[in-house]
């Protein structure tokens, strides 16, 4: 997660959790969102698909023994 590596600054990881946690601003005041560096995104689209979310619910539980 670290490292020569890793995917992301280390240093930039933070700063946008830390603008909306402490921002007045009204972009930060919104709920639901997917931010990265400052923007707002649009997720990856299985975000939305409730049948691939099952699919995946079941896999998890299968190779882990957990069910949700």
């Amino acid at each position: 997660m670290g490292g020569p590596n890793a995917p992301d600054d280390l240093e930039l990881g933070h700063r946008t959790q830390e603008w909306l946690a402490s921002s007045d601003d009204p972009q930060a005041l919104t709920t639901g969102g997917y931010w990265y560096h400052g923007e707002q995104l649009e997720p990856h689209g299985s975000v939305h698909d409730e049948d691939f979310q099952d699919r995946l619910l079941r896999a998890l539980a299968e190779e882990t023994g957990t069910v949700l």
